[in-house]
């Protein structure tokens, strides 16, 4: 057993002001995002550097941060919406906690398409510029979870395998570093490669819900589940599960809508 190696979330506290280690992980990622989209060769045959660049990613945090709170009010706290009925500005508290990464995909999907309608920019050519920088900030944010002692794995015996304060004196999976590679460093690689390759627009994204659905379905296999819902279907599958089964799913759709668009 490896001990947990006990971080302070808080870099700085000072009285009601403070900076978290996962909150500057989020900035990272986008500040990450925005590098990396003016480095790709597309972006620039479509236009999109400068000051585009940086209007694009002020809506894609709008979006990905109202997403993710709502898509964790939907998929994860179903149950409990008389509670936040009773108490709207709970819906807001993004500082309590509780974001959904595919609501924040859905979200950012929503947001990219708005600015593209605007700007007259094509929009699977803008996805697919953004999506291949997607997982150097989900990585960070694994990362962010993991010092936040949150998202911890299933009790197991692996020589690995740590004590999270709020787990119990259980030794458990750090799942959230297994993500942080899979989703994060592994997927960055495989999408970076797959740009420079003679795609349509849009397959990116298909790549990206592909390999992200199987990525993060294998790992929820070794993660806790959300305690409010536990294993659902017979006990079988993580509403993670579900919901990357439909990425996968829907990957293959688009991948036939974009080939039958193009080859008609």
């Amino acid at each position: 057993m490896i001990p947990f190696p006990d971080i302070d979330p808080d870099i700085i506290s000072i009285g009601p002001i403070r900076i978290r280690w996962y909150g500057v992980m989020y900035i990272l990622g986008f500040l990450a995002s925005y590098f990396l989209i003016r480095r790709q060769k597309r972006a620039q045959q479509i236009g999109l550097k400068g000051e585009l660049v940086q209007d694009l990613m002020i809506y894609l945090i709008i979006g990905m941060v109202l997403g993710a709170r709502l898509g964790f009010l939907i998929f994860y706290q179903y149950e409990q919406w008389a509670y936040y009925v009773s108490n709207p500005l709970e819906i807001i508290a993004v500082w309590h906690g509780g974001m959904s990464f595919h609501g924040g995909f859905l979200g950012a999907i929503a947001a990219g398409w708005l600015f593209c309608r605007k700007k007259g920019l094509p929009p699977w050519a803008v996805a697919d510029c953004v999506i291949v920088t997607a997982p150097v900030g989900l990585g960070l944010g694994r990362i962010g979870n993991f010092i936040n002692a949150e998202l911890y794995g299933r009790p197991t015996d692996v020589p690995w395998a740590m004590i999270f304060p709020g787990g119990g004196n259980i030794p458990r999976h750090p799942s959230q570093l297994y993500e942080a590679i899979l989703e994060g460093l592994v997927l960055f690689i495989i999408l970076w490669v797959l740009k420079n390759k003679d795609f349509r627009d849009g397959m990116m994204v298909a790549f990206f819900l592909f390999f992200y659905g199987v990525f993060r379905f294998f790992v929820e296999f070794f993660r806790e589940p959300d305690p409010q819902l536990g294993l659902l279907l017979g006990q079988t599958v993580t509403m993670g599960q579900i919901l990357c089964l439909f990425m996968i799913v829907a990957a293959g759709i688009l991948a036939l809508f974009i080939y039958r668009k193009t080859s008609s």
